[in-house]
């Protein structure tokens, strides 16, 4: 009786051996055809705004380029992103100052044109505006120099 309780608990623990195998198995499968099937959306979709050369010559439409100053390149970003442009920034480093490139695709240069009229404009209002932290400090020496009112404070004993 004993060995037959033993046969059936060896042979239970083996089937169960079996079955989380095939499990394993058959849920690292179904993961992988997942997995594979992400990752062959991700490639078929194309890179939309700031993406590097290489992506943008493999869209095959046609490349231009515009120089920038090192300044602006976080605002150019902004516009760029707002205008849905589709761009890559490069630096020249053998040039003191470095020099930054902007290639973007030829079908986007209406889109560019604007965009850099917006940049532009953006760029001279900061020129034209000037600073708070500037008015501040004028504003701050214009107060020291006014000449503060001399408070007297008299105490009136009467007498009763």
């Amino acid at each position: 009786m004993q060995e037959e309780i033993e046969n059936r608990t060896v042979n239970l623990a083996i089937s169960t051996t079996k079955l989380t195998a095939r499990t394993l198995l058959n849920a690292y499968h179904t993961w992988k055809r997942h997995h594979n099937a992400a990752k062959d959306k991700k490639a078929m979709e194309k890179p939309v705004g700031k993406q590097t050369i290489k992506e943008l010559l493999g869209q095959n439409q046609g490349v231009s380029s515009i120089p920038i100053q090192n300044t602006g390149i976080r605002d150019f970003e902004q516009i760029a992103r707002k205008y849905g442009i589709d761009y890559a920034i490069t630096k020249d480093k053998t040039v003191v100052p470095p020099k930054y490139m902007i290639f973007f695709k030829a079908r986007d240069a209406d889109a560019m044109t604007a965009a850099f009229a917006e940049y532009s404009n953006r760029k001279l209002k900061t020129k034209v505006k000037p600073s708070v932290l500037k008015q501040l400090e004028k504003l701050k020496t214009l107060a020291a120099s006014i000449p503060e009112k001399i408070k007297e404070k008299l105490q009136e004993h009467g007498s009763r």
